[in-house]
């Protein structure tokens, strides 16, 4: 006997955080580690920014979103949401592809924080010079 699984999933990255989100047709709950979107993202900024996928499709009310974030800040997990809800958009609704694809929406960003190298202060600043 086969088991239905409702739930579509998408992977998010951006900087160090990663977010696994959960989909499935319901009447629109957004939860977010726990707790309601409004909640843990508490700025304007970056609610808009988790949610964007969502007004760009028209399919805010659809869905049941689902999601686990872990590592980086409030703008790098918003944005890894943001990724991993378009994801999961585009394989429940395949139709849903070219208006995320015009909004760069599937496409990761890829910038990072870049190392320290030995002999500097940070990852290119160098240490203060002293002539005497």
């Amino acid at each position: 006997m086969a088991v239905i699984n409702p739930w579509t999933w998408g992977l998010g990255r951006r900087k160090t955080a990663v977010a696994r989100v959960r989909l499935k047709p319901g009447s629109g709950a957004f939860i977010v580690n726990g707790k309601p979107l409004d909640d843990y993202f508490t700025t304007h900024q970056t609610r808009g920014s988790a949610t964007l996928a969502l007004e760009r499709t028209e399919s805010g009310s659809q869905y049941d979103i689902f999601c686990n974030v872990r590592g980086g800040g409030p703008t790098g997990q918003a944005d890894a949401v943001s990724l991993g809800l378009a994801r999961a958009l585009k394989k429940i609704n395949p139709a849903t592809f070219d208006t995320l694809r015009e909004n760069s929406l599937l496409t990761r960003d890829q910038r990072m924080k870049e190392r320290k190298k030995y002999g500097r202060r940070g990852a290119r600043r160098g240490f203060q010079f002293s002539k005497r």
